[in-house]
């Protein structure tokens, strides 16, 4: 595993100017394409420990503005709780879909490609670029498939140094119309990934794909080898009714929804683990 001093700066870059929330950061990637991501500090007088790759689930696309604030998804638990991790130290980088996938169905079958594990690799690299010390990736619902992508393929600079999976995608739909729903985390060379890595999710998550009860197989595909572990959630706003589609949005025990503070507090504390 990479190490790095936990001494982090953020150095004056062209391109990067202040805005409401945070700086837009807009990077070359395939064949003319671009990839968008907020960055944002953490606060004055918080002693900065590292960034975070924030990735978002549904359809990927944040809308980001000039002003680097996300126009959709707000509801989503990363996009809900980075200023969390920002108040733990932790630089975040928020990732839009890339600049060829805003259309309706957004990154859609584009998540478990090795073109999407490159784009992703790319703002790992850009970031290391503006600040000193570990740079991690935190995925939740189908952000999870992004981030196993990135976690199995990328090295050197583009890799990195560990990787959390939240609410995982589990569990696809079979016969749907849109084959790539039936994409998984399961669909990715989780064995290649030799970072640590946290499997977390809500023991009242009713969301159909993201079955706690498969969290333990997640956390089996990893090697003997790699420092892992298993977190179950519990509390927040309880569920009604029975597992449901509906269930996956994030304003739900799928995003711990009055439970923020509380689990990012448990990815900050693996996070600085040894």
């Amino acid at each position: 595993m990479r190490r790095l001093p936990w001494f982090i700066g953020l150095l004056a870059l062209p391109g990067m100017a202040a805005a409401a929330c945070g700086t837009l950061v807009t990077l070359a990637a395939r064949g003319g394409t671009e990839v968008s991501y907020a960055f944002a500090p953490a606060p004055d007088g918080v002693a900065a420990r590292g960034a975070v790759v924030l990735l978002a689930g549904g359809d990927g696309r944040l809308k980001l503005d000039a002003q680097g604030c996300a126009k959709a998804l707000g509801g989503n638990f990363l996009v809900r709780s980075a200023g969390l991790f920002r108040e733990a130290g932790y630089l975040t980088a928020l990732v839009d879909a890339p600049s060829d996938h805003q259309g309706v169905d957004g990154l859609a079958g584009f998540r478990n490609t090795e073109a999407h594990g490159i784009d992703l690799g790319h703002v790992v690299a850009d970031l290391r670029r503006r600040v000193k010390g570990p740079v991690w990736v935190i995925g939740t619902s189908r952000g999870t498939i992004s981030a196993a992508n990135l976690a199995s393929r990328a090295t050197g600079d583009a890799a990195p140094d560990g990787v959390v999976l939240s609410s995982a995608l589990m569990q696809g739909t079979s016969g749907g119309q849109k084959t790539w729903t039936q994409q998984t985390v399961f669909d990715l060379a989780l064995t290649a990934i030799k970072v640590p890595v946290l499997v977390i999710g809500h023991v009242h998550d009713q969301c159909l794909r993201s079955p706690p009860g498969e969290m333990p197989r997640l956390l089996a595909q990893f090697g003997s080898s790699v420092r892992k572990q298993m977190v179950s959630v519990e509390g927040g706003t309880a569920p009604s009714g029975p597992a449901n589609p509906g269930a996956c949005e994030g304003r739900s025990p799928h995003g711990y929804v009055g439970q923020e503070a509380a689990t990012v507090e448990t990815i900050v504390k693996f996070m600085q683990s040894n």
